[in-house]
């Protein structure tokens, strides 16, 4: 029996230049979301770190169109959200995390939040985190997404979850077996 190769978590040159050509372009038509940033300074802290282009790209091909939305000065480190205008395609119909996804005996959703995330090497957006997109921008329209959920919440069974509706952003809460078409999530990477 062979073994299967581990998935690298580094993309080839021809990926990381197509990568850093859509950042750029995306960086330049959203200057509002970034202001007094230099996309020379976030490429050449890209370029130093290859396993966060790798999490970059995976936010990018499941369309959440990640771009930069503020730097820590503390840690030197430039922060991205999904910037899309709904929930990233490629993340939908999830439920919270492998305590819910396991307890479904029937009609079980592909994935679930947490593990993924974890998987693309981002976090999930929390309340707060979302409320700053949505400062940024009008976000989530029709669509939903999962955040990242008190654990005395999650302990009792629950999660919770945010979209824009009437021009304000709410917070609801589901239980966390549930998925629905239009809630997915966000992540949030720090490089």
């Amino acid at each position: 029996m062979v073994e299967p190769k581990a998935m690298s978590k580094q993309l080839s040159i021809q990926e990381t230049e197509q990568l850093l050509s859509v950042l750029k372009e995306r960086f330049g038509k959203n200057m509002s979301r970034h202001g007094g940033l230099k996309w020379a300074d976030v490429q050449a802290r890209l370029e130093a770190n290859p396993e966060k282009l790798w999490s970059l790209n995976q936010m990018e091909i499941t369309e959440g169109e990640p771009d930069v939305v503020g730097y820590d000065a503390n840690t030197g480190e430039f922060v991205f959200y999904d910037c899309s205008p709904e929930s990233p395609k490629g993340r939908r119909s999830f439920c919270y995390d492998r305590k819910a996804l396991d307890s479904r005996k029937e009609n079980k959703p592909r994935n679930n939040v947490v593990e993924s995330a974890s998987a693309m090497g981002v976090e999930l957006l929390t309340e707060e985190q979302y409320r700053q997109l949505q400062q940024l921008g009008e976000f989530d329209l029709k669509t939903s997404n999962w955040v990242k959920t008190p654990d005395h919440i999650r302990k009792l069974g629950g999660a919770i979850f945010c979209d824009r509706r009437y021009d304000t952003v709410f917070v609801y809460h589901n239980g966390a077996e549930s998925y629905y078409a239009a809630r997915g999530f966000r992540g949030v990477l720090k490089v």
